[in-house]
């Protein structure tokens, strides 16, 4: 069962969506003992198979004391907009999503008491129906985004490494956040573009394009305060399509099943980011206005 300090006060979690890392983190926090719930739009009980079991899970049916968002970024808002009359006034409230952007426009939303938290990870999981498989095992960056987490730091610490482990606490996460969006930017629209699993941008025809957007979000990163070293996420990158080699990225599946894709939160931010500072950014304004094309013409 899962355990607090004594100065930590204990918390309930819920899990908005069934996403597949939402699924994933919701197996892991019931194999670990936490009270969980879910919120989805249509309330009703839900069943995932996981790891050889099968695991229920009912909807939130009181007041929201912790809650973890893993939604596309596109709908986060509606989601927290849609929580905030069921949160209590002390509500912890853990963000994760590709791409950026979000953060600032979540937090003149909450109370005094309520802490905000973002999280963001490298698990890979994939959910077909009732059947969830964890594809990819990594690890997690949280931070607390305002002095309403601290006095549950511990809890929230806790909870994270139980779901979605290991996490490193650190105090700013927006050096993680555009590490991760130069990595997503590289990966999700060409494999979305080419229809391919990651592995296959390993050939030699994707390198010289995934080696010009990473260094065209490093000089948009640098613009915004961020230092990014190009070299080591040369090396991240080449590390991420071996390890993944076998995954499909987000954004393609999101296009192979005619969904909207997060191209907006991801390289979209890029290229608005580089326009606030006159950078120019073809690589990334390429992909992402071939991404936009393909995403209507699939949706029409």
């Amino acid at each position: 069962m899962a355990q607090n300090t004594p100065t930590q006060p204990a918390l309930n979690w819920t899990i908005v969506g069934q996403g597949a890392i939402g699924a994933l983190a919701a197996c892991h926090l019931k194999q670990a003992g936490y009270p969980l719930s879910l919120w989805l739009r249509q309330p009703r009980p839900l069943q995932i198979h996981f790891a050889g079991q099968q695991w229920e899970f009912s909807p939130s049916d009181s007041a929201i004391d912790a809650v973890l968002i893993p939604v596309k970024s596109y709908a986060l808002l509606d989601a927290v907009h849609q929580l905030l009359p069921h949160l209590s006034a002390h509500a912890q409230i853990v963000l994760s999503h590709n791409g950026m952007g979000t953060i600032d426009a979540v937090l003149p939303l909450l109370q005094p008491g309520q802490g905000l938290w973002f999280l963001t990870t490298t698990h890979g999981a994939l959910k077909q129906g009732a059947s969830l498989q964890h594809t990819g095992k990594g690890q997690s960056v949280l931070a607390a985004l305002n002095r309403a987490a601290a006095p549950y730091c511990q809890a929230v610490l806790q909870a994270m490494n139980a779901a979605l482990g290991p996490v490193t606490l650190t105090e700013d996460i927006t050096p993680f956040l555009w590490q991760k969006l130069a990595i997503n930017a590289a990966i999700n629209p060409l494999t979305a573009l080419y229809n391919c699993r990651n592995g296959e941008l390993r050939q030699t025809q994707f390198q010289s394009t995934l080696a010009a957007v990473l260094q065209e979000v490093c000089q948009v990163a640098s613009a915004c305060g961020v230092a990014l070293d190009e070299a080591q996420l040369q090396l991240k990158l080449q590390q991420v399509l071996s390890a993944t080699a076998e995954n499909y990225s987000s954004m393609q599946q999101d296009i192979a099943h005619k969904r909207r894709t997060e191209i907006d939160a991801i390289t979209g931010y890029v290229v608005r980011q580089a326009a606030r500072f006159a950078i120019a950014v073809p690589h990334n304004s390429a992909l992402l206005e071939q991404v936009l094309q393909l995403q209507l013409k699939l949706q029409s």
